[in-house]
């Protein structure tokens, strides 16, 4: 049947082209995104496990955060720990050199005064070993708990006192002023020194410890968000394919809604 209120072979053709440019605008929405997912319209299901994803993801970031400070502590602590090392070799040369009984007065003094002034340096790079508010050799804390998973676990990091007056490190005592008691001096010495560097191994374990977590959690965050990826990103090769494809599509459409929309013209050759 021939008529001018309904032409069915144009409706069909527009169907055919609105969804063909419903399909066009996805194809264009996921090239502009990069997401085949964007949203929870999109997949409903997946987009909800996407979202739990990205839920574990920033909780390892502030874990990472976490560690990250703490090894920041723990590197401070190492490299002054290692300078008062360095300081209590350099102090022990002091105190040998005071082991000559025939030193002159002045050559003793000159020695005494650079053996203060080194010890004095210790309490000053102790004092300044600090990171963030947090001082792991000046004994103001024993230990620090550093966030280890978004569950609420903690590494624990035991502190440090290498001030001078603790066990091990006593150094207010020590003089050079005579022979005797520059050697009772290099005992001291040679005590501190041990002491100092058993603090170090421990606050070096520690660090390891603190770095092998943190590459961990380094690994698991870009697990995560390769997987998120799986789940949601688009193959932009595939999305540009099929762009190329539907816009043939669309051109056809349009062709064809126009042959349909002429149909009606026939009509009128039944009237000439």
């Amino acid at each position: 049947m021939l008529s001018v209120n309904t032409n069915t072979g144009a409706m069909l053709a527009l169907q055919q082209l609105n969804a063909t440019n419903r399909d066009l605008s996805e194809v264009q929405t996921r090239i502009n995104t990069g997401l085949k997912i964007a949203g929870p319209k999109d997949d409903g299901a997946v987009f909800a496990i996407a979202q739990n994803m990205r839920g574990e993801i920033a909780g390892f970031e502030a874990v990472k955060t976490a560690l990250d400070n703490a090894v920041s502590v723990i590197d401070v602590g190492l490299a002054a720990g290692q300078s008062v090392s360095d300081l209590l070799i350099e102090m022990k040369e002091k105190a040998v050199a005071a082991l000559d009984q025939s030193l002159e007065t002045s050559s003793r003094n000159a020695l005494q005064n650079d053996f203060a002034a080194l010890r004095d340096q210790i309490a000053t790079i102790v004092g300044n070993a600090e990171f963030n508010g947090f001082n792991a050799l000046d004994g103001s804390v024993s230990s620090m708990s550093v966030l280890a998973n978004p569950d609420g676990d903690t590494i624990t990091v035991t502190a440090q006192n290498m001030t001078t007056g603790t066990a091990g490190l006593t150094l207010s005592a020590l003089s050079l002023s005579t022979a005797t008691n520059a050697a009772a001096a290099r005992s001291g010495i040679d005590a501190a020194i041990d002491a100092a560097n058993q603090q170090l191994a421990v606050l070096g374990t520690r660090a390891k410890t603190l770095d092998i977590h943190t590459n961990f959690v380094d690994k698991l965050i870009d697990s995560l968000n390769t997987g998120v990826g799986n789940l949601v990103d688009a193959d932009l090769a595939k999305e540009s394919a099929r762009l190329q494809a539907l816009q043939i599509k669309q051109q056809l459409g349009t062709q064809a809604l126009s042959i349909a929309n002429q149909a009606p013209q026939s009509i009128l050759s039944l009237f000439g």
